[in-house]
């Protein structure tokens, strides 16, 4: 077909600004998802990079916006605002283009359709897990080695050491479950960007789903490996001068630790994510939409 008559079949075809019906949302998964899977290793490295790099600066956002919050404002609002300012990090990941794990898990859809094999949706999933973790926790780095920390007299500090204190002191089904639940809302917001026709359209569809998921306290194995080793950062290195700005007792945070990250919260929550994402949205899409073509 000459390039002439490519051009006159595009223009023939009718223009619509409306958004896609859930069974063409569904094609597009699939075909995007063979994409992502057999994407070239140093495009899906980097770009694995980006997305953890992208997502930590959500969870920057998210630890600021929470930090020093009155009493008198009650704590279901406060969430709130954290979730609206985490919804940043998968924003960026959509619209700026990147490689996030939890989102990745929709590819699952391809694979049931055995578009590709399960050693490739391994591979994928394996290079996408690292490269989110480098990004993120290079981040986590960065923001330490700048001192934010010690923002707000130390208090931004002491909300980052809060916030994983929480994470690290969950047993291991509670992890999971609540990795699940976070899960399925964040592939929720990304198969809600399958249907848009505009960048507002996606950072619209993006925005309720995060919301709602960092609001309730779920968990997200991504965000996670921000949230849990800058942490980690400031209780083994900060000087003396920030405990004593900040109020606090290095010993209240013993058991944030290395071994309490990766056993107590990141193995179940990114269990939990792909169960949440993979079976309770990919597959379930599948079963309604793909399985009978």
């Amino acid at each position: 077909m000459t390039i002439d008559k490519q051009a006159a079949e595009h223009i023939a075809q009718p223009f619509s600004i409306d958004a896609l019906l859930p069974r063409d949302m569904a094609g597009k998964v699939e075909e995007i998802g063979i994409k992502k899977v057999n994407m070239d290793f140093l495009s899906m490295s980097a770009l694995s990079v980006l997305a953890g790099a992208f997502i930590a600066l959500g969870a920057i956002f998210a630890t600021v916006a929470l930090t020093g919050t009155s009493s008198t404002i009650p704590w279901g609002w406060s969430r709130i605002v954290g979730g609206l300012v985490f919804s940043l990090g998968l924003i960026l990941v959509v619209v700026g283009g990147a490689e996030l794990f939890t989102g990745n898990t929709l590819v699952i859809m391809a694979w049931s359709d055995r578009r590709f094999s399960t050693i490739k949706l391994l591979r994928s999933w394996g290079i996408v897990y690292i490269g989110n973790f480098i990004g993120a926790s290079l981040t986590a780095i960065i923001v330490f080695l700048s001192k934010q920390y010690t923002f707000a007299g130390g208090g931004v500090g002491a909300t980052a050491l809060n916030i994983a204190l929480g994470k690290v002191n969950m047993d291991f089904a509670q992890a999971l479950i609540l990795g699940m639940l976070c899960n399925a809302l964040v592939c929720l917001a990304v198969w809600l960007c399958y249907s848009a026709r505009s960048t507002v359209d996606k950072i619209a569809a993006i925005v309720f789903p995060i919301t709602a998921f960092v609001a309730a306290g779920f968990e997200h194995s991504i965000a996670n490996m921000y949230f849990i080793p800058i942490a980690l950062f400031i209780k083994n290195w900060a000087p003396a001068g920030f405990w004593q700005a900040a109020n606090l007792n290095p010993a209240n945070y013993a058991s944030i630790t290395w071994g309490a990250f990766f056993v107590k919260n990141l193995i179940p929550v990114t269990l939990g994510n792909i169960i949440g994402g993979g079976l309770l949205v990919g597959v379930v899409y599948w079963v309604v939409y793909l399985r009978n073509r």
